[in-house]
């Protein structure tokens, strides 16, 4: 028998500790190292950054933490895109933006998550437009669904969570990578996970089976499309470093908001939240994580890694396993290959 070394038990009481302090956190408020924390506004954490000279795109911008982190970084100055499904709800998220801001830039385009089809057309329209891209913000998604397939025969949890927005951020990064060529300015691409990342299936992905309705989840098939949000934020974060591109990468976990995302369970939730009311937070603090890493100048440099309440936390055991990114990385190009283009 070997003995079991002093240092896993200083380890395990340390990890213990930090998970405490970040419970504390959660609930008081109290900012962490940034200087922010759970009771952060998107505009707090954004405040007096200029942004004038930069473009974004955000998925799902139209509704819920998308809105406001659109709205927000139209404040600061940035051309925003909106990429949404429904075009009506994104002209009128545009035009409510705009009447609060009147020098708002806002564009919208369609686009469906669910349709590598829509995807490779949205990209295409974006392209077409010659405009820059300095921020790419994988924001929209879906939550809790009943077992279904996309209109390309995948999981839709996985398809529109985490192939979408691996397919689409493929097809513009090389926009991205010719506007840090023209402008110098680096870019920052942020995937919207959650901390529901933990709760996913045996082994992280069941890539045998992800399209699967035997023994399918609900919340784990859920936990398993956030958990690939951060497996491809760093393994795509791990690929540019190499290539020295000047593009930083990152997770972040928005926190416990209500939103439209709850639809397929709202009665669950509003119990849940009866029950546990000091741990959601508002839209506009929802969306300060996001709106922190995709701007704040401190985070100039700072890539694969994963942020919660604008402060850098550790992820699961899985989600920093880099050879289970490599493998989501190699079976996502194959699965998207084997869907027929029309």
């Amino acid at each position: 028998m070997h003995p079991i070394p002093l240092i896993s038990q200083s380890s395990s009481s340390f990890v213990v500790k930090k998970k405490m302090v970040g419970v504390f956190r959660l609930v008081s408020g109290y900012p962490g190292p940034s200087g922010f924390g759970s009771a952060s506004t998107a505009q707090e954490v954004t405040e007096g950054i200029d942004g004038t000279n930069l473009t974004a795109l955000v998925t799902g911008g139209a509704s819920g933490i998308g809105l406001e982190t659109s709205r927000v970084l139209a404040l600061r100055g940035v051309h925003v895109i909106i990429g949404a499904r429904n075009m009506k709800a994104a002209n009128e998220a545009k035009n409510k933006i705009v009447r609060e801001n009147t020098r708002a830039r806002i564009d919208v385009l369609e686009l469906d998550l669910c349709s590598t089809s829509s995807i490779r057309s949205f990209a295409d329209n974006f392209i077409a437009l010659h405009l820059p891209l300095n921020i790419l913000i994988n924001n929209a998604g879906i939550m809790f669904c009943p077992f279904q397939l996309s209109q390309d025969g995948i999981e839709v949890q996985f398809a529109t969570n985490h192939i979408g927005h691996f397919l689409l951020t493929n097809l513009l990064l090389d926009t991205m990578k010719n506007t840090v060529k023209a402008t110098g300015i680096q870019g920052r691409i942020v995937n919207l996970s959650s901390i529901a990342h933990h709760h996913c299936y045996n082994k992280g992905i069941r890539f045998h089976k992800i399209n699967h309705k035997q023994g399918y989840s609900e919340k784990r098939a859920y936990g398993q499309s956030k958990l690939a949000n951060i497996l491809h934020a760093n393994e795509l974060s791990r690929r540019l470093q190499e290539e020295g591109g000047n593009i930083t990468v990152n997770s972040v976990h928005p926190g416990l908001i209500m939103t439209p995302l709850f639809r397929h369970s709202a009665a669950l939730m509003k119990l849940l939240k009866f029950f546990s009311f000091f741990l959601w937070k508002n839209v506009p603090q929802g969306a300060a994580t996001t709106c922190y890493v995709a701007l704040h100048p401190r985070l100039n440099g700072v890539t694969g890694k994963y942020f919660a309440d604008c402060n850098e936390m550790r992820p699961s055991s899985y989600a920093r396993n880099e050879s289970l990114g490599r493998e989501l990385w190699e079976f996502s190009n194959k699965l998207i290959s084997s869907v027929s283009e029309p």
